[in-house]
């Protein structure tokens, strides 16, 4: 990914956006990497048994893109101070999930971040994130 990098965040700023397309392996490998073994993650005829049209991606997994969303975008050293996150739809395998954000909050030490992952249905994910500030603010 060449994202670039956020150097002094401003309220109101647009993040760029982040596409990532989700095969039935990424969904399946992420799952598992997240030790989330529930069947419906990886066994289509029992995501099928509960309702859904196919496996869908754990919320670990939500998570886990959304933490490589906002450190590709300001540095492998980003200190994550929160995140609360609300799921909408799921995602399948053959969606791209696309984050994108804006910057809500800027204060001495920390930043917070309103993101949003959406797929053809819809917001997949909807969420806060707080990180220490770029800039040096806490270690």
């Amino acid at each position: 990914m060449s994202t670039p990098t956020v150097v002094r965040p401003v309220v109101g700023e647009t993040l760029p956006e982040l596409a990532l397309p989700l095969d039935r392996t990424t969904i399946v490998a992420t799952a598992i990497a997240s030790q989330d073994f529930e069947d419906v993650h990886h066994d289509p005829g029992k995501a099928n048994e509960r309702g859904t049209p196919d496996i869908f991606m754990s919320i670990n997994s939500t998570n886990g893109f959304l933490d490589r969303y906002v450190t590709d975008l300001f540095g492998p050293a980003t200190r994550i101070r929160k995140v609360a996150l609300r799921l909408g739809v799921p995602n399948f395998p053959g969606d791209t999930m696309t984050f994108s954000g804006e910057v809500a909050e800027v204060t001495d030490v920390a930043v917070t971040l309103k993101v949003v992952g959406r797929n053809v249905r819809g917001a997949h994910v909807t969420a806060t994130v707080t990180i220490d500030h770029p800039s040096g603010g806490i270690q």
